[in-house]
């Protein structure tokens, strides 16, 4: 999957992922209007999503669907959430699941079949949310890892492992060091190279991707030169602080490496006065190909 990805982004010349983190407040006050209940407002949102897909799934590579958002809305925000990831699908994005899914064993299982694979009802296989990749926690260790791993082998899909994360106190616990004298960050790094192995497609990076935040240059340059074979899914960009000439770091001689979220500072750009006098999906458009211009300057040509 991350060929696949990586393919949309070289015909595009855009590392962009749209972060759909689509909170009820952020909708134009007449979409909000007479909402009372989670259904309504899941309702919206979805409405919402799909019409920025829409305007965007020609001139972006992929979506980012943070669960969060929508499980605060109950069952109704859950039906949105999958709702949107099928359209999505369904437009040709590659669909990141946000879900930082995080345990062992059995239950490390039944997460990987609920996002990335299938659970069978009656000797049916069946499909619970059909996403591409998935965001995990790797901080269990391998035993919480292998499942997804086994998931992602037999459906063609991915996952990204949070390694050195874009929020303030991050370091906390990623940028202790460690008595063989590395940081916390760098040995999951390693890992995460490791655990990628032996799923490394025609460019040179493996399904096991990392989470590497835009606004740590500093460390996401380690990292990029530590891990030759990890593709990152970078957060951080916009509206949480970081620039494209702090996230440059990330990429390869060829401009390839990694793909940017970007989410308030796009489906929210509507309320930004630089697109004053367009609707919600016409200023997220106008932000897409704004972003696009922007880590372009910067990284240059994607692809040889």
């Amino acid at each position: 999957m991350v060929d696949k990805l990586i393919e949309k982004i070289i015909a595009l010349q855009n590392p962009t992922c749209v972060g759909l983190d689509t909170d009820f407040n952020y909708l134009p006050d007449d979409m909000k209007a007479g909402v009372k209940d989670f259904d309504g407002a899941a309702k919206r949102i979805t409405e919402f999503n799909k019409n920025i897909i829409d305007k965007v799934c020609d001139i972006v590579p992929s979506v980012k669907v943070q669960i969060a958002y929508y499980e605060m809305y109950g069952e109704s925000g859950v039906k949105a959430f999958n709702d949107t990831v099928n359209y999505a699908k369904n437009k040709g994005l590659i669909v990141i699941a946000d879900c930082k899914r995080n345990d062992i064993g059995s239950t490390a299982s039944c997460y990987a079949k609920a996002y990335l694979g299938e659970t069978e009802v009656g000797g049916n296989k069946i499909n619970a949310f059909n996403a591409d990749m998935l965001t995990v926690n790797g901080y269990l260790g391998t035993d919480g890892i292998e499942p997804f791993i086994k998931e992602i082998k037999a459906h063609d899909k991915s996952i990204f492992v949070l390694v050195k994360t874009s929020n303030p106190s991050s370091g906390e616990l990623q940028n202790l060091k460690l008595e063989s004298g590395e940081y916390v960050y760098e040995h999951m790094g390693k890992l995460v190279e490791k655990w990628g192995a032996d799923t490394v497609g025609k460019y040179g990076y493996s399904e096991v991707g990392a989470v590497v935040g835009a606004t740590h240059p500093e460390e996401a340059e380690n990292l990029r030169k530590l891990l030759k074979s990890t593709f990152f899914l970078i957060p951080g960009y916009g509206a949480q602080g970081g620039s494209a000439q702090m996230l440059k770091v990330c990429f390869d001689k060829h401009g390839l490496g990694g793909v940017v979220n970007s989410s308030r500072g796009i489906i929210c750009a509507y309320k930004n006065a630089a697109y004053a006098g367009k609707n919600y999906a016409e200023a997220a458009r106008a932000a897409c190909i704004d972003m696009q211009k922007d880590l372009s300057g910067v990284i240059g040509k994607m692809g040889k």
